[in-house]
């Protein structure tokens, strides 16, 4: 199943959700970095103390899965934040990066290792 998401119209939901609450004023760069940043710890947290093999399986837990869902939106909320207030074309920097990446990461070097580019020997 294909889903296929408007950043743009997201954007303007969010701006006008900020605009009707007078919330632009805290709305910098800065301030939606570190939300962004703690939001994401908030994620983390769900999953902080469990082993890989529990992580795996925490989509069996109703509960744990509405927890990662809600912070996965928040995540989402304020990258879409900080994109808008940057002018940063998200879908762009997303393509671009993954095209940098297949040059970081060439299949014949990285395939089956986790190793960082500048860290493996070739």
């Amino acid at each position: 199943m294909e889903v296929e998401v408007n950043i743009r119209k997201l954007q303007d939901s969010l701006e006008e959700f900020a605009v009707e609450r007078d919330w632009n004023k805290f709305h910098t760069p800065k301030n939606l970095a570190a939300a962004l940043t703690v939001e994401a710890s908030e994620l983390l947290e769900i999953f902080q103390w469990m082993t890989d093999e529990d992580s795996l399986r925490i989509s069996d837990s109703e509960k744990d899965m509405g927890l990662i869902v809600e912070e996965l939106a928040d995540v989402q909320i304020y990258l879409l934040r900080l994109c808008d207030k940057l002018k940063i074309d998200l879908e762009a920097a997303v393509e671009a990066k993954i095209a940098k990446n297949a040059l970081k990461y060439p299949i014949h070097l990285s395939k089956g290792n986790a190793v960082k580019y500048n860290r493996r020997e070739e």
